[in-house]
């Protein structure tokens, strides 16, 4: 599933074909693709105007001139296309078979445009909520309960790291919770803890704010660099606006690398059964004793 980074992509390669675009009209293939809305989620968007493409965690959202936003949310395989009017493959792609949604645009330039929303496993999808004021900005109500991300400028160290010695629970699963901290996956989650030399079955409520300061450095650090590098891509799934995937996947140090050496110590990597999910770390770098400090 696309973590931050590949969200983030996403969202600044939109934002210049996006903002000042006007809605011609929404075609929607697959009805899954709007199952969240209520309403006639097309004639709502007719004639409306795009401001700016917005992000918290792993949601977009098209902030409109009606004070509405399209929450999108790209699931286990979403993709969003950019396609001009001279696109070679525009008619060939109007029957793709996991085209979902194609929103026909004009620009800012009055050219016209289309966004497709692919989606392999339709998982991911949109609808429309009204934005409401939070805290100086707007947010869409349904995504009230995500929590800041860490590369939000107004994530704050403090109440999040008061939130985390409330949970019961291992660190991993507390950096999945989107309710605590957004945005973070499994990827993400498994680089930053063996940055941290930090197991992810460590009990969340036991970790020193020393240790825990230094683990959210290490996610922002390593989203930062994902960014960088265009996100990661392990397979077709996911790609950018134009069609590319990202870089990060050479950089990863334990994620996917079952067997292999550590880079830091040398030790092979081990896999774990985590959340139906798969967690890797080094066994010598990532101690359970490691989170006490």
């Amino acid at each position: 599933m696309p973590e931050l980074p590949e969200v983030e992509v996403v969202r600044l390669g939109l934002s210049p074909f996006l903002a000042g675009a006007r809605v011609g009209n929404v075609r929607v293939f697959h009805e899954r693709a709007v199952r969240r809305n209520e309403g006639d989620f097309s004639g709502e968007l007719k004639d409306v105007e795009i401001l700016h493409v917005s992000r918290r965690g792993k949601y977009l959202w098209l902030v409109t001139n009606g004070d509405m936003a399209v929450v999108i949310h790209l699931g286990m395989s979403g993709q969003l296309r950019m396609r001009s009017a001279h696109d070679a493959d525009l008619a060939q792609f109007a029957q793709h078979p996991h085209l979902r949604l194609r929103f026909t645009l004009t620009d800012s330039q009055g050219k016209a445009t289309f966004l497709d929303f692919l989606d392999q496993r339709t998982f991911g999808g949109m609808h429309l909520s009204p934005l409401v004021s939070v805290e100086g900005e707007k947010i869409p109500q349904s995504i009230l309960h995500i929590a800041r991300d860490p590369l939000d400028p107004h994530f704050s160290f403090n109440p999040f790291a008061q939130k985390l010695h409330r949970k019961k629970t291992e660190i991993k699963r507390a950096l999945l919770d989107q309710s605590l901290i957004s945005g973070v996956g499994n990827i993400y989650a498994d680089e930053a803890l063996w940055r941290s030399r930090v197991h992810g079955n460590f009990k969340a409520d036991q970790l020193s704010d020393v240790v825990v300061e230094q683990l959210v450095h290490n996610v922002k650090e390593v989203m930062h660099e994902a960014l960088e590098q265009g996100g990661t891509s392990f397979d077709s799934l996911y790609v950018n606006v134009n069609g590319e995937s990202g870089y990060f996947s050479r950089n990863l140090n334990v994620y996917g690398r079952e067997s292999e050496p550590c880079d830091r110590c040398g030790f092979p990597i081990e896999r774990l059964k985590f959340m139906n999910r798969s967690s890797f770390y080094c066994p010598l770098c990532q101690s359970l004793e490691q989170g006490i400090a």
